[in-house]
């Protein structure tokens, strides 16, 4: 059987890829791969060779030019080296074989500014929303309470009752459209896969901290309209098993923790579409 495999992309800042990895290999992927940014523009790794992209957490190019700016610059426009393609070919391959892209936190912000998300009509490479200052002003580190929104498209939050329960850490996490016929638009086709909410994940808030950084309609997570591409604020990979829960030595919790789901569905997604 041709093996399922996942693929995170490192360097140039991000801090999360062991994590992220280690949640691809509990969900049960048979191959994971840490690529630094410079395997994939040197030609020496291929995105085709795989079925799941992570982008990952961290601060890439130490935030300058805004969170993530600079490397969804580098994706988009850099050549591979030996060829004649530009790295954003791959990416574009990737989305078109109906595979699958997960970015936490700065890969997140990078999705949101190369375009990936929401690319509304399936407008990959227009910037149509970006991630901004948390409106308390500072670094903001904390556990956040996620409304799942069921009729959304989402491949990675199949299943989940109710919401999750996830860590936060970050300083640029406002989800922020300019125009309202967008955030219309990401509303109407249910785009807003997850929103910060009450503890009982009843009703989405703005109310800090609850939603912790200001984030338009509460958005905490987006995904396109194939459900295929996902991005998120908080860290699923910080949420695996119950010892990472705050309260683990308080409470009865699960053995998983809520954030293996989003792996879980990913990897059953390709076994039963992709190979």
């Amino acid at each position: 059987m041709t093996k399922a495999k996942a693929i995170v992309l490192t360097g140039n800042g991000t801090n999360c890829e062991m994590e992220a990895a280690h949640a691809c290999r509990l969900a049960g992927f048979d191959e994971v791969k840490i690529a630094h940014i410079s395997e994939l523009l040197y030609g020496e790794v291929l995105l085709d060779d795989y079925h799941f992209l992570n982008l990952t957490g961290g601060f890439l190019d130490g935030d300058d030019l805004g969170s993530a700016k600079a490397q969804a610059n580098r994706l988009k426009y850099a050549r591979v080296k030996g060829s004649s393609g530009h790295l954003i070919d791959q990416f574009l391959r990737f989305i078109e074989d109906g595979k699958l892209i997960l970015g936490v936190c700065n890969g997140f912000q990078l999705m949101v500014k190369m375009g990936l998300l929401p690319a509304l009509g399936g407008r990959y490479l227009d910037q149509v929303a970006s991630l901004t200052f948390n409106d308390c002003g500072r670094f903001q580190d904390r556990w956040v309470y996620l409304k799942n929104n069921p009729d959304s498209p989402s491949v990675f939050t199949r299943g989940i009752e109710g919401g999750i329960y996830l860590p936060i850490r970050h300083g640029e996490g406002k989800f922020y459209v300019e125009s309202n016929e967008v955030l219309e638009k990401i509303e109407a086709l249910n785009l807003a896969v997850l929103k910060y909410s009450d503890p009982a994940y009843v009703s989405a808030t703005m109310d800090f901290p609850l939603n912790p950084n200001g984030s338009m309609n509460a958005i905490a997570g987006l995904c396109d309209e194939t459900g295929r591409l996902m991005g998120l604020m908080p860290h699923p990979e910080a949420f695996l098993h119950r010892t990472n829960h705050p309260r683990w030595t308080r409470e009865e919790l699960p053995e998983d923790g809520d954030g293996l789901i989003l792996f879980r569905n990913a990897v059953d997604y390709v076994r039963k579409t992709l190979i």
